[in-house]
């Protein structure tokens, strides 16, 4: 695993977007996972390493989470702009493929696909990300992964998420950090000791007095009502939730979509909405979650590993 950064540009200048990358680089088959509202690329991890043997796998920082820059002006946190950068990175990892002669030469691999694309796996806003990218014309996205998120969010779940925001600036230690992510974390499922230290360790940054922040900008959430720009023509909000019907429509690569069984994002009604209309999909509905899985246990991760890597 490294870490990498790259450029992104919005309406008020540069900002720089982090990313972790595992696998090999000339592989030719790429996967790109993006994370929820206030999470970062880290989540990732366990997905990635089962992954980086069959794949090359870029984990982004959307901008004001994790190791990505915070925006001056807040009101930039929008859709629009985590297209924006998800594009620039989806240019990055398919442009690498044209390697040198000799790097060929010496390192041969299978030829790439004669229109490079990328996989996509997305978890809740990484997910909305996923589907608006996919649903362009020209779209690089081959398969699309939706971890516990659909075209409908009702606005009371949509109105939990944004709870999360109001957590406190400053803790005083890891175990303070660790305690409230496994609060506000809870539905995420079963997981150890180990990985909860983890989502630890990379959920927060250390102050200069010895505390600890959360690692996202309190802002991603406050702008724009829930980062939406309500110029980015994104969908029809209506009175009961968010709505991202005609987007789904667009989509045509395969998509399978991880339902947390006890999911309020992700009502079982939207799920057969879904089967019904756009994409051909696949559901599988994991027992004992919420919203949303943590792709850390090895039955999501098979999951989406068979979905991925199938001919």
């Amino acid at each position: 695993m490294m870490t990498n950064s790259f450029l992104g540009l919005g309406p008020h200048g540069f900002h720089r977007i982090a990313y972790t990358e595992w696998g090999d680089a000339d592989n030719p088959h790429a996967v790109i996972c993006v994370h929820g509202l206030t999470r970062n690329a880290r989540d990732f991890d366990w997905l990635a390493q089962s992954l980086q043997r069959s794949c090359r796998v870029a984990c982004m920082d959307v901008v004001g989470r994790g190791e990505s820059d915070w925006l001056a002006h807040k009101s930039d946190y929008t859709f629009r702009q985590y297209q924006s950068d998800a594009g620039a990175l989806i240019a990055r990892i398919t442009a690498s493929r044209n390697r040198s002669g000799l790097s060929r030469w010496l390192h041969p691999r299978p030829a790439a696909p004669d229109s490079p694309g990328v996989d996509w796996v997305g978890t809740s806003m990484g997910g909305l990300i996923g589907m608006l990218v996919a649903a362009q014309p020209g779209s690089p996205i081959r398969r699309l992964v939706l971890n516990d998120v659909g075209p409908f969010i009702p606005w009371p779940a949509l109105i939990r998420l944004k709870g999360y925001l109001g957590s406190r600036s400053r803790y005083e230690s890891l175990d303070e950090v660790e305690r409230w992510l496994r609060q506000a974390c809870a539905e995420w499922g079963a997981m150890s000791d180990e990985q909860w230290r983890h989502l630890a360790t990379y959920s927060a940054q250390p102050l200069d007095d010895g505390g600890y922040r959360l690692s996202f900008d309190p802002a991603v959430g406050a702008a724009t009502a829930w980062g939406w720009d309500p110029d980015a023509k994104l969908g029809n909000r209506g009175l009961l939730g968010l709505e991202l019907w005609s987007v789904w429509e667009a989509i045509t690569c395969p998509v399978l979509v991880l339902r947390g069984a006890e999911s309020s994002v992700l009502p079982p009604e939207t799920v057969a909405r879904m089967r019904d209309r756009g994409p051909p999909v696949e559901v599988i509905e994991l027992r004992g979650v919420g919203h949303a899985p943590s792709l850390m246990q090895e039955e999501q991760i098979e999951a989406v590993r068979r979905f991925l890597l199938a001919k």
